[in-house]
């Protein structure tokens, strides 16, 4: 049984150990490939692993031993569903298994817009503070989360997350999703609709899907609709807001603040307008590289190859 992993390096740098593949058959490892390397590498695997590496139509076509591709990644928009399901290829993904590591991440962006850690750490070395009058010093505005509103755009796992950890924090919640869980609200926790979590939220996370309906969400009109002070943060998926409007909207005052781990194009690119934008943070989509997401994500990749060579996949994803 060949295993063939398109594009390993962002979840195993080296820091973990390939052995729950390695048990299963035999594994090829590439850090990376270029759509025209990816044929001959998946040659006459029938086994394919990739994060973000496309497997289009006509790829798949060209892999007549492929019987199943695994994702190792929630998100399998870059897989063709419709022509896997055509060779009754199974495909599956990994759900859940950076939700605790994103949530945590939705708050480092926000502690950090509101604390300013790294601003002040980094004046304190260039040797501010040693030459201040005062036992103290700060050249930001500090904010307190505390009675804020947080509002969650999309509720599924990694939003729930973040929601206890607001409630944490002594912050009230304002949920806005299609599929209301509604076992799970509390006392500081209600359910609103789009434009009322829009314009009543302090802090809005976005936790949604991307989807065409859900492409552009946050634009120049939505972006209308919150408050001046507001804050904006994004783990989920760059596409979710219109960038050129997000920039206008920092740039003049009409929104505080946005705290960015994703962006439409990625790795960034060196025009995009974000770059150029008033109080924005921006990480390198790490929300989900914790070592211990990873580590759990190697696991269910290998759990759902088992699955799938026992003849009861899990995971499977299909064609909506």
């Amino acid at each position: 049984m060949k295993i063939v992993v398109l594009d390993g390096y962002t979840m195993n740098p080296g820091d973990l150990s390939w052995k729950p593949l390695e048990e299963i058959g035999e594994l090829i490892v590439h850090h990376r490939s270029k759509p025209e390397e990816v044929p001959s590498r998946i040659g006459d695997a029938e086994i394919v692993l990739t994060n973000k590496t496309v497997l289009d139509a006509k790829i798949i076509k060209a892999s007549p031993a492929l019987r199943y591709i695994g994702v190792l990644a929630t998100g399998y928009n870059v897989v063709d569903l419709a022509a896997a399901q055509d060779r009754s290829i199974c495909v599956t993904n990994i759900p859940d298994y950076s939700t605790q590591a994103v949530a945590q991440m939705v708050f480092a962006l926000l502690l950090e817009i509101c604390n300013q850690v790294g601003v002040h750490s980094q004046a304190v070395y260039r040797g501010e503070w040693s030459q201040k009058p005062d036992f103290c010093f700060w050249n930001h505005p500090l904010l307190e989360l505390d009675g804020k509103t947080m509002g969650i755009i999309g509720y599924g796992q990694i939003g729930q997350a973040a929601a206890r950890i607001a409630r944490a924090f002594g912050m009230q919640v304002l949920i806005y999703a299609p599929r209301r869980h509604g076992a799970l609200e509390e006392p500081g926790m209600r359910y609103g609709a789009l434009e009322e979590v829009l314009s009543e939220a302090d802090v809005i996370s976005l936790h949604c899907p991307l989807r065409p309906e859900t492409a552009g969400l946050i634009d120049q009109k939505r972006l209308a609709m919150m408050k001046r002070t507001a804050i904006l943060i994004n783990t989920a998926r760059g596409p979710l807001i219109v960038e050129e409007d997000l920039r206008d909207a920092l740039n003049e005052g009409r929104i505080y603040a946005a705290g960015l781990d994703v962006v439409s194009t990625e790795p960034i690119r060196p025009d995009n307008p974000l770059l150029y934008a008033k109080n924005c943070v921006i990480t390198p989509h790490i929300a989900w590289a914790s070592q211990e997401s990873r580590r759990r994500l190697m696991t269910m990749a290998a759990d759902n190859i088992r699955s799938f060579l026992a003849g009861a996949p899990k995971n499977r994803v299909y064609l909506a």
